[in-house]
């Protein structure tokens, strides 16, 4: 078994607490602003802590349509979440599972900084093209600035 590893960072002007209350929100948010990505994503078993299961329906604009996630850590503290698919065809037949880890770090300027590493543990020799990593990090890196731009139309909710 091998693992891709893709790493995705993106610089923001507002403070890590502030960008994490906005991605703890992601389930809400992310149909609204990238309904071509994600159609819904509804929680099937707990309440969002350690152990919650997922479900994603996604949009046309993806080459899949439904993945199962299992919420693995958080830590609200340290700004720290991670997740992992372990069923659907978003894992192209060819993973065993894709792990997220999802940390929003302070920058001294009173910004922050999103990190996201995702490892996508295959299940044997085949990996993903380099064609569908560069896809997959657009992917992130869109949806972050479609909800950091929702949060900034709703402070009052952000």
């Amino acid at each position: 078994m091998s693992a891709v590893t893709l790493e995705v960072e993106v610089a923001s002007k507002f403070p890590a607490d502030r960008v994490f209350k906005v991605f703890s929100d992601f389930d809400n948010i992310a149909p609204k602003v990238n309904p071509q990505v994600f159609k819904s994503i509804e929680t099937v078993q707990g309440n969002g802590d350690v152990g919650t299961i997922k479900i994603f329906t996604f949009g046309d604009a993806v080459p899949f349509t439904s993945g199962k996630y299992k919420v693995d850590a958080l830590d609200v503290s340290n700004y720290s979440y991670s997740y992992s698919f372990i069923e659907g065809d978003n894992l192209f037949g060819i993973l065993d599972s894709i792990n997220h880890h999802v940390k929003v770090v302070p920058s001294p300027d009173g910004g922050s900084v999103y990190k996201q590493t995702v490892v996508y543990n295959c299940k044997g020799d085949e990996k993903p093209s380099e064609e569908i990593l560069k896809k997959e990090k657009e992917l992130y890196e869109n949806t972050y600035k479609a909800i950091e731009a929702y949060a900034v139309a709703h402070p009052e909710t952000y």
